[in-house]
């Protein structure tokens, strides 16, 4: 499970030949939940509000990242870590 990226106490990471829609995972604590990368839609789980401000701000800015993680991880295996938010 590559680690993408990491802020303010969240990780954001994704898995390896992963089910579709695209998304990605973040943990903040003991709270984990699947976020859609094209719509950044819950897709199950849940984050404290101010978390998944921070998650869904960060987010908008690397979707394109994001998407590009995903298409690498899934055709080879490889991903690249994204800057976190600052």
């Amino acid at each position: 499970m590559p680690r993408i990226s990491s802020f303010y106490g969240i990780v954001i990471y994704m898995y390896f030949n992963e089910h579709n829609p695209p998304h990605f995972h973040a943990q903040y604590g003991e709270f984990k939940t699947e976020i859609a990368i094209q719509t950044l839609a819950v897709l199950i789980g849940k984050l404290p509000p101010k978390a998944l401000g921070l998650v869904m701000e960060w987010a908008s800015q690397h979707q394109d990242e994001l998407m590009n993680n995903w298409n690498d991880l899934r055709k080879d295996g490889t991903w690249h870590e994204i800057q976190p938010l600052i």
